[in-house]
């Protein structure tokens, strides 16, 4: 039997095994309970359920403590916290309607996740912070320690390392402040996702969904009590979707399993926990529109910006000849998916006079695969692309007599037919990833903590790549392939429809080990809190990368397509990267009042290169600078019944920041380019609560980032509008809105067998442009998402709810292959919108 139909019995069985043992445990435990007792004998309708004690509920949002970018063991409260950290449970998780990880992040002001490409492989931009794709200044923890050692690699990012499902408590999602000092010493934001535990009466839920875009998924979780004082948790869940944009085959089939083991002493705590990730998703390539002006797109003709994809049946399995080692098969199915395991755990101890330790460790092993199409030139015209276009436009040049015919039958394919070409690129992706974080505290005196760290991490990466091929497919929804044979009978095309074999097929190895002390001393005196907080990390990292050399692969020079097919050698390209730097924060808190603080902070802090953005490519003592970040930050924090506020206003230095001009054959010319980036902003996280039952909450901020420190113009190659150049300088910061925010106004209903919480949310993202050129606009777009959730009698939850529910046509990138202007004289443009409107109703059983 393959692995993967093990996985998936052995986690559908274990899910079950839990739910049943849940089931029959929480009907043993609830004998006695008051709604057991009801239904055996009847009662007249209890009166209506009395409001909530609002005020104080909300009150303590701000005495929530938190633990993330915390030195010590019992964490911090966030009206005490000098920096700014969001918060949300199990129920504010799910009442953010969000569509992925990733898409989580948005109900942290300042943070934008794209997740416009599916379920993985998001890019997540940090106001102020000039990212530009995938997620260089973005952790992901579990239980406090990072999932992998570095935040991003080419086609990896550490959301796609996680799934939410009902075994997360909550998570706390901490931007700038003291990150920079502590865990892998993140400079931009961190989400850190607090596992469930088990509890002495055995609770659960077990839940099944059903969406509109053919999903189906089942969810459970047990807690119970293993012996005195040790207890245990199991859950996960497994899914299958077509998805909103079907490909005609499941978008979306996985699951999850996790469980912990926890054990609480007089002085201290012990967590351990494991978790199986076996996900595939649909990665989502870039779609046509037509754009008129800067603001104004719309659907090109035959295809539905909401609801289609190139992605189909027809393309979906591949031979890859110019893979290292001889070629591969792969599956458009298995998407951008995981595979990966993990097992981590958490030590906490108080010792004898003042003093305290406390541990965190993770190992986690995997593989991290994609397979996806990605974008080349804009479509023309078969005949265009046989015949007229230029080489660099995608065009082939040939003489006049080609034919060309579908290759999955349908005869000849019409010159006049759209056409495309798009690259079928498989990358896998093997990790491996070890880290430890060991704190030492001592109260020095009343109200004073000194506390001295050590983090290690040690993680491998091996890939094999085949990138660079062009497939010549239609320019339609679930394309197809198209095979092309020339006048005088020479191959254009394999019979895949394949151009080439592709431009960079490598083999790539890297091992890298950090290593960081840090000292943090926090001081509280009255009611100000003080904190100030150095590290010193090092990074010492290798990469291997195959050299290449072109072969004709089967010796016929009729057969154009794999003529000169670049492939390793059998030699390696060594780069090596040794850095140290020190970083370092200083934070103030003053508490104004027992519900109203203020706070500022100053820190300073380091990017290290990864594998791919820094290493592969370069030589050794020739890779780019350390980027290094300059953040101010002040904040303002207070709840009230009426009011709740969380401001923060902050601004925001980079240097070091390279890029590297090509000519016009796209090789590099010269050194990497260095610039940097000044940003000032504010965001705000606030509700007001008028009445009982009502809320009416927002989500906000506004950035006025540009890029700095550079003043030539930029050369550049545009394949679409034509090679030019760019100044940068005073640039609006790439793929972030000025302005984006989120209005949620909710209601709770109350009636004699429960309550219904309804909401909706208004989403405005300003306007953004795709690259440092600010050449290509991609104008601002409004959502509406909403929820109803309804609790009946004591166990069963229905909760329905929806996104983008006016099929709004909004824009998160465009063609990320092209610098400058993507749109062609014929304002075709290939870009990413959002997916069209989603709806999702869930019943659970809670126990």
């Amino acid at each position: 039997m393959h692995r993967q139909g093990i996985t998936r019995q052995l986690l559908a069985a274990a899910i079950a095994t839990a739910l049943m043992l849940g089931t029959a445990q929480a009907q043993d435990t609830t004998q006695n309970s008051a709604p057991a007792a009801a239904q055996q004998n009847p009662a007249p309708p209890a009166p209506l359920p009395p409001a909530p004690p609002q005020g104080k509920k909300d009150t303590k949002t701000l005495e929530q403590v938190v633990v993330t970018g915390t030195p010590t063991i019992g964490g911090i409260r966030k009206i005490d916290a000098a920096y700014s950290i969001t918060a949300a449970d199990a129920e504010a998780i799910k009442q953010a309607n969000p569509k992925s990880t990733a898409d989580l992040l948005k109900i942290s002001p300042g943070l934008w996740p794209e997740s416009t490409g599916g379920q993985t492989g998001a890019n997540i931009e940090i106001a102020g912070f000039p990212g530009g794709g995938d997620a260089p200044y973005f952790t992901t923890q579990i239980m406090g320690s990072p999932l992998y050692g570095m935040p991003t690699l080419s086609f990896m990012e550490t959301t796609s390392m996680f799934r939410l499902d009902d075994t997360v408590e909550r998570v706390e999602i901490l931007q700038g402040g003291p990150s920079v000092v502590f865990g892998d010493g993140q400079i931009g934001a961190t989400a850190n996702f607090m596992l469930k535990q088990g509890t002495a009466k055995p609770s659960g839920s077990i839940g099944v969904t059903y969406g509109n875009e053919g999903l189906w998924r089942t969810d459970g979780f047990l807690g119970f009590k293993v012996a005195d004082d040790w207890f245990g948790s199991v859950g996960g869940f497994w899914r299958k979707s077509d998805g909103v944009r079907d490909p005609q085959f499941a978008a979306d089939k996985g699951g999850q399993f996790t469980a912990t083991l926890s054990h609480t002493m007089e002085k201290g705590s012990l967590v351990l926990w494991t978790r199986v990730l076996n996900d595939r998703n649909q990665f989502i390539t870039p779609i046509p529109l037509l754009q008129r002006g800067s603001d104004n797109f719309s659907a090109y003709p035959g295809f539905d910006p909401l609801t289609d994809t190139y992605n189909s049946k027809y393309i979906q399995h591949v031979n890859l000849p110019g893979y290292p080692g001889g070629g591969t098969s792969a599956n458009l199915a298995n998407g951008r998916g995981a595979k990966m395991r993990f097992f981590g755990g958490n030590f906490d101890y108080d010792l004898d006079g003042g003093w305290s330790i406390s541990d965190k460790f993770l190992i986690d092993q995997g593989d991290m695969d994609t397979n996806a199409l990605f974008s080349g030139s804009n479509p023309d015209t078969l005949d265009n692309v046989l015949y007229n276009n230029s080489t660099d436009l995608g065009g082939l040049k040939l003489t006049p007599g080609a034919t060309a015919s579908y290759i999955n039958g349908g005869g000849v394919v019409d010159p006049n037919q759209s056409v495309i070409h798009q690259g079928w690129w498989y990358i896998h992706k093997r990790l491996k990833n070890i880290n430890n974080d060991f704190r030492l505290s001592k109260e020095l005196f009343e109200g004073n903590t000194l506390t001295a760290g050590l983090y290690l991490a040690h993680y491998t990466m091996n890939d094999k790549w085949a990138l660079g091929n062009q497939m010549l497919m239609t320019n339609t929804p679930n394309a197809r392939p198209i095979k092309v044979v020339a006048a005088n009978g020479d191959q254009v095309t394999d019979y895949q429809g394949f151009l080439d074999y592709g431009a960079y097929n490598i083999a790539e190895n890297g091992t890298s080990t950090n290593k960081a002390f840090y000292l943090s001393d926090v001081w509280k005196i009255d009611r100000w809190i003080f904190d100030v907080s150095a590290r010193l990390e090092n990074q010492d990292s290798t990469v291997h990368v195959c050299n290449l050399h072109n072969v004709n692969l089967d010796g016929n020079n009729a057969t154009l397509y794999d003529n000169a097919v670049p492939v390793c050698d059998g030699t390696f390209a060594t780069t090596k990267y040794d850095k140290t730097h020190t970083s370092w924060t200083v934070g103030a808190n003053y508490a104004l009042a027992d519900n109203m603080s203020v706070y500022g902070r100053v820190n300073k802090g380091v990017h290290f290169g990864d594998f791919d953005n820094a290493l592969r490519g370069n030589t050794t003592g020739n890779t780019p600078p350390l980027q290094k970040v300059q953040n101010f930050e002040a904040g303002f924090k207070y709840q009230s019944k009426l009011l709740y506020a969380d401001i923060s206003v902050y601004h925001r230095q980079f240097n070091g920041l390279p890029y590297q001009p090509t000519n016009a054959a796209g090789a590099p010319v010269g050194s990497p380019l260095l610039y940097g980036s000044d940003s000032k902003g504010i965001n705000l996280s606030g509700a007001v609560m008028p009445i009982d039952n009502l809320k009416l909450a927002v989500v906000a901020n506004y950035l006025d980032g540009h890029y700095s420190h550079y003043s030539a113009c930029i050369p550049y190659v545009n394949q679409v509008a034509g090679n030019g150049c760019a100044f940068i300088n005073g640039k609006q910061l790439q793929r972030q809105p000025k302005v984006r925010y989120m209005f949620t106004p909710s209601y709770r209903f109350l009636f004699p067998w429960g309550d219904v919480t309804a909401f909706v949310t208004y989403t405005h993202v300003g306007a953004h442009t795709q690259d440092l050129s600010g050449l290509q606009q991609l104008g601002s777009y409004d959502t509406l998402d909403f929820g109803v959730v309804a609790n009946v009698q004591d166990h069963w939850e229905l909760r329905l709810q929806g996104t983008n529910m006016t099929n709004e046509l909004g824009l998160t990138e465009s063609n990320s292959r092209i610098f400058g202007s993507a749109a062609g004289s014929n304002g075709v443009i290939l870009a990413r919108p959002l997916e069209g409107r989603e709806v999702n109703f869930q019943v659970k059983y809670n126990f």
